[in-house]
């Protein structure tokens, strides 16, 4: 499968903040690190540390994560805590599995969508973000204090209280979904010192929100999205609808209503996950066999999901996998890449 001549980039117009016209986009483990996928998952699944120090450099940037205790486990793929100084400032950041929850505790983050009529962000406090189908832009503070929530793409729903389609593509102030909350979660936390008492503040808040009865429906997406995700976006949507005794307009609803896209989109970006975790940028790929073996059975539709995804022909792809190798112990993953 070869990229044809002139192919030019498709990203984000940011002429102000990049030196560099080329967008790198590749795996680090970091605040966008779920997706719910359990191949990507598999090294934080328990309490984790991963250090990133930049060359030319003694701080270290520090991951910390587990997985919560049950039942937030249902809808929970990690807590964790984020601190010290970032080895790339801008992190450009793909369509994955995964709604997300960040309480900053340090200077303000910057975020610009790839949708040019949608204006930047700059967060101080904490934000919400729904499921996105498209690729934004990050820039971490100078140093990074932040504590965050990977939900499963349908787990935010019984903490947000409100339907999952105001959350997609979207980011929301904390605030202005768990009202007048976010200070006082900020200031708990700004008086322990430990990651572990951190984690705990964030858990138990979680915790307090899942008291009530689950909303309508979300039992029936919960099994279907557990189905593709299992199957890496490879289980049929219909089958999903008639294993559940439902129809796929009704399915379709109850996904909207919770996870804020269909079925069909989220099956999309597992399957692009599975993806590019197949990809080792230490060998020469062969672009038709991993498609193929991700669930991709026409190459033209591959070609054009992977630069709508990712900005890149998968060949601009790799090249930048290779410029921009990933840290020892920062484990590949379907999240976000260097933009520097």
């Amino acid at each position: 499968m070869q990229d044809g001549p002139g192919e030019g980039r498709q990203g984000l117009e940011l002429s102000a903040l990049d030196d560099d016209p080329a967008l790198p986009w590749f795996p680090y483990a970091d605040g966008f690190l779920g997706n719910g996928s359990a191949a990507v998952m598999t090294w934080s699944m328990v309490t984790s540390v991963a250090n990133c120090t930049p060359v030319g450099h003694t701080e270290t940037m520090e991951y910390i994560g587990r997985v919560p205790a049950p039942p937030l486990d249902r809808f929970i793929d990690d807590i964790y805590c984020l601190t010290g100084v970032p080895r790339y400032r801008r992190m450009n950041v793909p369509p994955m599995p995964s709604a997300h929850l960040f309480v900053n505790l340090g200077e303000p983050a910057r975020l610009w969508d790839s949708d040019p009529s949608v204006p930047p962000a700059v967060f101080t406090d904490g934000w919400f973000m729904g499921v996105w189908t498209r690729r934004f832009l990050y820039e971490y503070p100078a140093r990074v204090r932040l504590v965050g929530v990977h939900f499963k793409p349908w787990g935010i729903s019984p903490f947000a209280g409100i339907p999952a389609t105001e959350l997609r593509d979207r980011w929301v102030p904390t605030d202005a979904v768990w009202q007048r909350s976010v200070d006082r979660i900020r200031n708990q936390a700004c008086d322990i010192a430990s990651a572990t008492g951190t984690l705990r503040v964030l858990e138990e808040e979680l915790r307090s929100r899942l008291a009530g009865a689950l909303p309508r429906g979300l039992d029936l997406v919960r099994h279907a999205g557990g189905r593709l995700e299992a199957s890496h976006g490879a289980a049929p949507v219909g089958a999903l609808a008639a294993a559940a005794g439902v129809s796929g307009n009704h399915l379709a609803t109850q996904f909207k209503s919770h996870v804020g896209v269909t079925p069909k989109r989220v099956a999309r970006i597992y399957r692009f996950a599975r993806l590019i975790l197949s990809v080792d940028a230490r060998r020469p790929a062969d672009w038709a066999e991993l498609a193929h073996t991700a669930g991709y059975f026409d190459q033209a539709h591959f070609s054009r999901e992977f630069k709508d995804f990712t900005g890149h022909t998968p060949t601009q792809y790799l090249a930048l996998r290779r410029r921009y190798p990933a840290e020892q112990g920062f484990p590949p993953d379907s999240g976000p890449m260097p933009a520097d």
